[in-house]
């Protein structure tokens, strides 16, 4: 079965981007570099990034950050993540991306708010580096668990679902979200 999904938009054009199941790797020294406007929209990317995702400057920039985001990943992940970073605190995730041509990658990221002159957060900076094959092999079954009771409720009580599954875990870890993610 093929899975076609729908990501953000590229100079008015829905972008439809079939997964490949095929990983790319990279260095585990490189670091991907990106800042955000408040609604997530791309200002600057670097230059790993852009390497990496396959997208080039242009068709990044003005884009949403979820151009990248990959099918496999939980809503409910994305929703904690915005819901810490706009406290004003810094959020560690493990992030799976889609490449331009339906390739992935897997990240950790560490986001933080960006603030003007008059200390009110104005945007995102996201640093991501490769993250330890141990963390995947914690964190891609737990995913899995998540986007599956998001799948199997409506779109409405999709992201509480999933939040769910990970408040479980996070119990049964006896550590909160962040502890848990720094820990693995």
């Amino acid at each position: 079965m093929v899975i076609i999904s729908s990501y953000g938009t590229l100079a008015g054009m829905k972008l439809n981007i079939t997964p490949t199941n095929r990983e790319v790797t990279f260095d585990k020294d490189s670091i991907i570099v990106s800042k955000t406007d408040l609604k997530g929209r791309l200002l600057y990317t670097n230059r790993k990034f852009m390497d990496i995702s396959g997208f080039s400057e242009p068709e990044l920039l003005g884009q949403q950050h979820n151009i990248v985001r990959h099918p496999d990943m939980p809503r409910s992940i994305f929703n904690l993540l915005w819901q810490t970073i706009k406290q004003g605190k810094e959020c560690f995730a493990y992030v799976k991306n889609i490449t331009k041509n339906g390739d992935h990658y897997w990240v950790f990221a560490n986001i933080t708010p960006d603030y003007d002159e008059k200390n009110n957060i104005c945007g995102y900076f996201s640093v991501r580096r490769k993250p330890k094959g141990e963390s995947l092999a914690v964190i891609e079954p737990l995913y899995k668990k998540m986007l599956a009771a998001e799948m199997a409720t409506n779109s409405k009580e999709a992201i509480a679902a999933g939040t769910q599954v990970l408040n479980d875990h996070m119990h049964m870890e006896n550590k909160n979200y962040e502890a848990f993610i720094l820990s693995i």
